[in-house]
């Protein structure tokens, strides 16, 4: 990205952030996250067009039984769905979106997760059924705030089950140029829940530098996150018209940025949406993780990639990470496997 430092220390980021944010970020905790899985009360969808491939799609997000999973079923592809597990070790592509493939049919993708996903996590939905009859999920408006309205109007229920955690035991760290990503050990005493910061700098004044801190939960998902647009570059769509990509984008589902200006006429949602959408799509990505995380998330200029890295890096060092449930702590073990 244009307009950095010269020079970047992810650990002075961390200790910046923290710091000064985290501190305010526990003055509001409204208490421990829900102790059980949850899903949708009942079947809910959408019809919209796909940010990047311009196809019309129709999707559904059903209930799914607990321990499942988010999961994905293609309709298109033959008689019967294909299976796509929600999960970091099924992404295939990080490039403008995040796009995941079947284990069994790796040519059946679904791409552009993120949002929706964002809204699951940060609603604490566990388990669900999302059946799609294209390659990429409906960009709506650019930000999860269509798809948290979908789930207050299907409603969401608590399971049997007891909700799994991801605890992270020991920083883990992915630096790449000027972006860096960080998951660090919950401060001592913190309830079960995902603590978050991000730093974004443009050499577009429009957006220039920005940061935000909060803790992930269904409040502040709703209030600070959901309605942030994806946005844009104006001197960047001619060439992502001219490689197939962004074919379903207009002024109606992301914000365009030209210098000092935005291009949309309505303008901003918030003064600092950029970094919002910048951190919902933070949400969404780590969301891969197959259940929440417990912990805190340091990001600085990040996107889907180092995101999606950080995530195997995370999984690659068992002594890194430990499932936790609602009560007790176990050893790490397999998660959902991936379909």
């Amino acid at each position: 990205m244009d307009g950095l430092p010269p020079a970047f220390d992810s650990r002075t980021l961390e200790a910046r952030l923290l710091d000064r944010r985290f501190g305010d970020v526990a003055e509001r905790r409204s208490g421990a996250a829900g102790s059980r899985q949850r899903t949708l009360k009942r079947p809910i969808g959408c019809v919209g067009v796909g940010l990047h491939s311009g196809r019309r799609v129709e999707l559904t997000i059903a209930p799914a039984p607990a321990n499942s999973g988010i999961v994905f079923h293609r309709t298109d592809l033959g008689p019967t769905p294909v299976e796509i597990a929600a999960r970091y070790d099924r992404v295939v592509d990080t490039r403008l979106c995040t796009v995941l493939a079947s284990a069994a049919r790796p040519e059946a993708e679904v791409g552009t997760v993120e949002h929706l996903l964002a809204a699951l996590a940060g609603s604490f939905v566990d388990n669900a059924v999302i059946t799609i009859d294209g390659p990429e999920v409906p960009v709506l408006d650019g930000s999860a705030a269509p798809f948290l309205f979908l789930l207050d109007c299907a409603g969401i229920v608590d399971q049997e089950s007891p909700r799994r955690w991801i605890e992270i035991l020991r920083p883990v760290r992915v630096t790449e140029g000027e972006g860096s990503v960080a998951l660090l050990p919950a401060a001592a005493g913190a309830p079960l829940g995902l603590d978050m910061a991000m730093t974004i700098d443009f050499a577009a004044s429009a957006i220039g530098h920005q940061d935000l801190a909060l803790r992930l939960d269904p409040l502040s998902l709703r209030h600070d996150l959901a309605a942030a647009r994806t946005f844009t570059l104006a001197a960047e769509i001619a060439h992502l018209r001219a490689t197939g990509r962004a074919l379903g984008g207009s002024l109606d589902n992301a914000v365009v940025v030209d210098g000092a200006r935005v291009l949309n006429p309505g303008g901003l949602r918030m003064p600092d949406e950029f970094v919002r959408h910048k951190l919902l799509d933070a949400v969404g990505d780590l969301a891969l993780a197959g259940a929440a995380l417990h912990g805190r998330f340091v990001g600085r200029c990040s996107g889907h990639a180092l995101n999606n890295r950080l995530l195997r890096v995370l999984f690659a060092d068992p002594a890194a990470w430990r499932e936790a449930g609602s009560s007790q702590a176990t050893t790490p073990r397999p998660l959902v496997a991936a379909a």
